[in-house]
Parts: C-alpha cells; sequence; structure tokens
C-alpha cells in the first residue's frame, strides 16, 4: 500500500511539471483562442516566450499581416497586461487562399504566433493579459473578438509542455536570408497603377521546389501570385508577379519588404527594385508596345460603338434617327452635311461627358460602371418625361421650337431646324443606348474603366465615333437623304408610328423604374410627364389665358416629374427568390457560390437588370428556352440572378472581380470550374452548354 500511495504522488510530481502552461480557452462556433508559454514560472529572465494560439473549425481561416486582397490580421490590445514592458509578435509565414479571383494569405486548423514579453521588473510575476480582434472567414467572414490571459508566477523558468509547439511555429517565421540558403538577387518592377510587373530573382543554396512571393509596400499596393520560371538545377528562379494600386513613379526608391517561401524555408528580405523594362515577365517593354494595346481596345472601341447601332437597346432610337433623315428629303445637301455632322459631335460629346462622370466617379471611390444612371430614380423619371414629350411632339400634340436666338443662328447656317436641335438629338440617342452592351463594347469598357481619366476619355470618344459612323455616313454622302421624297403628308403617318415606338421606350423605362420606388410612385411621374406633354397644346387655342402659361406650367410639372421618385424614396425590395418563366432563381449570394460547388453543384450567375435591353434578349433567346432553360431546372444546378436594376455595391464588387464594369455578365463554376467560365456579352446556347460541360454538368442531365 505504501509503494501503491507513493508510485501516485510520484506520478502526480512529474504530472504536475510536464505541464502545458496555458491560460483558458476563449471559444466560439468557429474558432478558439489563447494564450500560452514556453516556461511554466519567470524565473530571473528579462524576455519570456509566449505565443497566441489560434484553432479553428475545418474550412475556417484568420489572416497574415498583410491579408491580400480582403480580411483583416489579428490585432491584440495589451494594456491589460501586468509587469509587461512590451510584447513582440512573429508572424510565421502564410499560406495562399484563391477563391472567385481573390487571393488571400492566413492560416487554417491551427497557429501559434509566438510572442516575446519583455518583463518590467525580471523575477517577479507576470500577467498577459489581451482583447484580440480578428476575422475568421470560410465562406462567410465573421469578425471575432476574444479576452485571454494567462498568469507566469515567481519561480525556476522550467520548459513547459508548450515549448516545443511554440518553437516549431517559430522556426516558420521567415528569417534572414542568410540562415534559410535562400537570398533575392535582384528586382524591378515596371508597368503604370493598374498593370504592374514586379520580376525577382532568386538563388538558393539548396535546389527550390515551389517559391512563392508575398509582398508588402506603399499603402494600395498589391502583387498577386508569382509565375515562377526555375533553372534546370533548381539553384535560381525568377518569380513574376503582377498588380496595381499605385503609380509607378512611387516606388521609385521606396523598399518593399518580399516574403519568399519554398517549402520549409522562408526569408524576409527588404529591397528597393529597380524601375524599367520588365520584357521577361511579360509587362510593357516599352511606351511603343503600351501604344500599341491601347490602339487595339480603341479599335474595339469604335467596331463596338458600330455594333450598338444593331443593338435591341437603340431600336428605339431609330425613330429619332429615321426622321432625321426623311425630313431632308429632297432639301439642300449642305444642310444634310451640317445636321447629320452636328448630331455626331452631339454622339461623341455625350460620351465624353459619360467619361467626364465615371472617372470623377473613379477618383471619388465611388461605384462606376457602364450604364449605372439607368439605377437612378431621377434620372429614369427624366427620362421617361423626355421620352413623353418627343412621343407628343411626333404625334403633332405641340412643335417643338427652339428659342429664337438658336433659331437665327441655324438660319444663318443654312439649317432650317438649326444646328443646337441637330446636336441634342445626337446626344439624346447616345444617352439612350448606354443600358446596351454589345460585342467588343465589354471589353473596350472593362479596360477603360480599370484605367485612368485619360484612357477613359479615349475609350468613351471612340465608343461615340463607333455610335455616330451611320451619321458621318450620311454627313459624308448627303444624297442618301436628299434623294427621298420631300416632305408631305406621308410623313404624318410616318411621325404617328415613330412617336407611338418612343411612347412605348417611355413605358419600359417607367417599367424599370417601378422596381425601384414602386407603381404609386411610378404613376405619379408618368401622370405629371404626360401632362408637361399635352399642356403646350393649349397655346394653340385662340385667347386662351392658360396657353399664355402653358409653357412654364409644363416645365414645372416635368421637374416635378424628375423630383418625385427622389421625395417618396425607394421601394421596399424584394428578398424573395426571382421566378422567370419555369425556372426558379435563387438571390445572388457570393459566399454561397463556393458551397455549391464543394457539394459537387454546378452555378450559373447572370447578372442582369430591368433597364438592360441586352440582358433581357439573353433571357429570351437562350436562357428561357431550349436545353438551356432545362438545364437550369436540374438539380444539379443552381441558377443564381444578381439584378443589379438598383445599386448594389456586391454586384459592383464581383464584375469588377472580373475585370467587368458593365451588363449582361454570365458565369458557371462547378467542380471543374472554381473560378469560374465567363460568357460573352450576347448569349448562345452553344457558348453556355459549353461552358456548362467545363464546370462539370454536361447538357444531357437535362434529358434525365
Amino acid at each position: 500500500m505504501v509503494r501503491v500511495l507513493l508510485g501516485l504522488l510520484l506520478c502526480g510530481f512529474f504530472a504536475t511539471g510536464l505541464q502545458a502552461k496555458t491560460g483558458p480557452w476563449a471559444d466560439t462556433d468557429h474558432s478558439s483562442v489563447r494564450l500560452v508559454s514556453a516556461v511554466n514560472a519567470v524565473g530571473d529572465r528579462e524576455d519570456l516566450q509566449l505565443g497566441l494560439e489560434f484553432q479553428m473549425q475545418p474550412g475556417w481561416k484568420i489572416y497574415w499581416r498583410s491579408p491580400g486582397d480582403a480580411g483583416f490580421p489579428p490585432k491584440p490590445d495589451w494594456s491589460k497586461s501586468s509587469n509587461v514592458a512590451g510584447v513582440e509578435m512573429d508572424w510565421p509565414a502564410p499560406t495562399r487562399f484563391q477563391i472567385f479571383g481573390l487571393q488571400t494569405y492566413g492560416y487554417a486548423e491551427e497557429v501559434i504566433f509566438p510572442l516575446t514579453v519583455r518583463a518590467q521588473v525580471p523575477g517577479e510575476p507576470v500577467t498577459l493579459a489581451a482583447r484580440v480582434d480578428y476575422l475568421v472567414c470560410s465562406d462567410i467572414c465573421i469578425p471575432g473578438q476574444a479576452d485571454v490571459a494567462i498568469d507566469l508566477p515567481e519561480g525556476a523558468a522550467t520548459p513547459s509542455q508548450k515549448t516545443h509547439a511554440i518553437g516549431r511555429f517559430a522556426s516558420q517565421v521567415p528569417g534572414p536570408p542568410e540562415a534559410a540558403g535562400l537570398s533575392v538577387t535582384a528586382a524591378s518592377v515596371d508597368g503604370d497603377k493598374e498593370n504592374l510587373v514586379l520580376q525577382v530573382a532568386l538563388a538558393g543554396t539548396e535546389p527550390m521546389q515551389a517559391p512563392d512571393l508575398y509582398v508588402e509596400g506603399a499603402e494600395g499596393l498589391f502583387f498577386g501570385k508569382p509565375e515562377v520560371t526555375l533553372s534546370e538545377d533548381g539553384m535560381s528562379a525568377t518569380l513574376s508577379a503582377r498588380g496595381g494600386g499605385v503609380q509607378l513613379a512611387a516606388l521609385d526608391g521606396a523598399p518593399l519588404t518580399l516574403t519568399v517561401v519554398d517549402g520549409a524555408r522562408a526569408i524576409e528580405s527588404a529591397v528597393t527594385p529597380s524601375i524599367g523594362p520588365v520584357e521577361a515577365a511579360g509587362g510593357p517593354a516599352d511606351a511603343q508596345a503600351a501604344s500599341a494595346g491601347l490602339l487595339g481596345i480603341l479599335l474595339l472601341a469604335v467596331l463596338g460603338g458600330l455594333i450598338l447601332n444593331l443593338m435591341p437597346c437603340v431600336l428605339p432610337v431609330l425613330s429619332i434617327k429615321l426622321m432625321s433623315v426623311v425630313s431632308h428629303g429632297g432639301g439642300r445637301k449642305s444642310d444634310v452635311r451640317l445636321g447629320f455632322l452636328a448630331a455626331s459631335a452631339g454622339i461623341v460629346s455625350m460620351f465624353l461627358l459619360l467619361a467626364a462622370g465615371l472617372a470623377g466617379l473613379k477618383l471619388a471611390g465611388g461605384t462606376i460602371g457602364w450604364g449605372i444612371q439607368f439605377q437612378q430614380p431621377a434620372f429614369l423619371a427624366f427620362m421617361v418625361v423626355i421620352l413623353t414629350l418627343f412621343a407628343a411632339n411626333m404625334a403633332g400634340i405641340f412643335e417643338f421650337a427652339l428659342p429664337r436666338f438658336v433659331a437665327d443662328a441655324g438660319e444663318r447656317a443654312g439649317s432650317r431646324k438649326g444646328v443646337a436641335g441637330h446636336f441634342l438629338t445626337g446626344a439624346f440617342a447616345a444617352l439612350l443606348a448606354t443600358p446596351c452592351s454589345a460585342p467588343f463594347l465589354g471589353t473596350a469598357v472593362g479596360f477603360a474603366l480599370s484605367r485612368g481619366p485619360a484612357e477613359i476619355a479615349l475609350v468613351f470618344a471612340a465608343l461615340g465615333f463607333g455610335l455616330a459612323i451611320p451619321y458621318l455616313t450620311v454627313a459624308a454622302f448627303p444624297g442618301m437623304a436628299t434623294a427621298l421624297p420631300r416632305p408631305g403628308p406621308w410623313m404624318i403617318k410616318l411621325k404617328w408610328v415613330l412617336g407611338l415606338a418612343l411612347a412605348a421606350t417611355a413605358l419600359w423605362l417607367a417599367s424599370v423604374l417601378a422596381v425601384s420606388v414602386g407603381v404609386e410612385t411610378t404613376a405619379a411621374v408618368g401622370a405629371l410627364a404626360v401632362l408637361a406633354a399635352v399642356l403646350p397644346a393649349i397655346r394653340r387655342l385662340e385667347g386662351s389665358k392658360l396657353g399664355r402659361v402653358a409653357l412654364p406650367v409644363s416645365v414645372a410639372l416635368g421637374i416635378a416629374a424628375v423630383i418625385t421618385p427622389i421625395y417618396r424614396g425607394p421601394a421596399p425590395q424584394a428578398t424573395a427568390g426571382v421566378q422567370t418563366l419555369a425556372t426558379e432563381w435563387t438571390p445572388f449570394d457570393r459566399a454561397a457560390i463556393a458551397r455549391h460547388v464543394a457539394d459537387g453543384k454546378v452555378v450559373f450567375v447572370d447578372v442582369t437588370a430591368d433597364w438592360c435591353i441586352t440582358c433581357q434578349f439573353n433571357k429570351k433567346r437562350v436562357l428561357e428556352v431550349g436545353e438551356v432553360a432545362e438545364l437550369l431546372n436540374v438539380e444539379a444546378v443552381v441558377a443564381m440572378r444578381a439584378d443589379w436594376t438598383r445599386p448594389d455595391q456586391a454586384i459592383s464588387d464581383f464584375l469588377a472581380g472580373y475585370g467587368r464594369y458593365g451588363i449582361p455578365f454570365n458565369v458557371v463554376y462547378g467542380p471543374g470550374a472554381e473560378q469560374g467560365v465567363p460568357l460573352p456579352e450576347i448569349l448562345t446556347e452553344a457558348d453556355v452548354l459549353a461552358a456548362f460541360d467545363t464546370a462539370g454538368v454536361g447538357s444531357a442531365l437535362a434529358r434525365r
């Protein structure tokens, strides 16, 4: 019995000596945080080795000190500690995570951040306490806050069971190049703010396997995963990373912190890259190459603007174009040329005005995109009023006359309508064309809106020139218009038909407005617009006192129509799923895409808006018919719709992640395409089915 008791006492003694010195866990559903110590007591040391330990549930992660495209790192506040003069926290080498085109850096499962704690009075008890703010993410991100603490008493600083664990993570902290046998031998950077290319040369004392590079520098600077070129013996490597965020001039003489990780080896090196061409990295070798790239985009912009004339959203503009042509029948060629040149100038000027507005929004940090003005209820109301006035004018309810001084100037120039009228007609046609997309247009606009004000202006001017080519053609060959029959009674019938087309366009815009502000507010806008259009007809009545004030009252009614949506405010936004014909669409949820793909499903994302005519064209022609419609209803497919009718920052960010700033935009995700397969603006059944095959669900499933 004595021996048994003695054995139990000895076991208890040794067990106590071998216990890990830890603080209590601060638990959440997704993570746990605590402080751990490499020693059981303070001893007589000034510096003590401790650790901040995180454990995450499977699939969850936290972030490195530079989190990448999103997230933020753990931030401990040590102010509640006692007998602590300072705490230095080290960061083990991170892991790169990539999803939906975003790259982040951090840790999964478990990490211990080594801490060097300096005692204020060595030998006396130390209490280390912190409030830690952090972010833990899976498909969603959840901010966390943990209160952690640990007490180290007086006594001999014997090792604890956590000594090895802290040391294991301390060995993963990037160190000086000489210790790891890995060094940066050269670095250079070139490009512009939106397209920087960093090239780093590495040398090793042992062969490298798969080196990775993490770059830290000025605020806003970022670089993605590098392309790696290894020598045959693996003793040297060239890493080329693309990025942006700051001007090239800001990097001249500015040091960068480069963290290089190759398996178990990790170094941290401060370098000042040279500024110059980075031909090996695929960057711009010289200004001529950059100019050639811009020239190609400008040619695409011209072609996209020209094709825009054939898109469904521009069809209502044909009313205005057609009247511009037929009104010149039997007229003078000089009048035709002047009128169509003025209309072309109006188109280009409107595109430059849009470019200026978008560039200003971008500089101010706002959301930018092609056609985003149609997300604003006041703008929609303004367009409803203008189209209603145009329709009433076409129907002969009233005759629109320019101010006398403008008309006189037009007559002196030889134009019956006046240059200003043609200019405004062109500007209006350009504005009405912007809710539509066309082949090549998305590429050009995406390039422009990812660049600076100069590129935005150049590309939008090229788009305007492309849209104006039909006008310029008539201006170059005015006989095309003058050969038409002279205006006569036949024009009255034509104007009625064209007026109905404009009225139909006004009704369509009103339906878009109703989504944002509700039916009642839209009805009020429509009533005010109709009154504003009809009231000027009273001026024809002889002796009518009301006719004298009809014009200013009409203007007041038009202004009231535009102000009404602002005064009434937006309608409540629906949160239920979107039902379109036979397809059950679920609302856009970017975080849910990865969950569905992980479950083996394919996700089809349709970014659309009620004001986007091309989007409606895609729906009627491809998404709601044939094999595509069948596939969207297969159990293995999730049909997800992102409605951009109203401003939505999440959708704007999603588009920007793919370099897109306009719609329609469609992308297919699946086990075979986790990063997504983007589709062209104008959909075809073949393109969609091919994307489904790539993502992992063949069209044969639609027939099961």
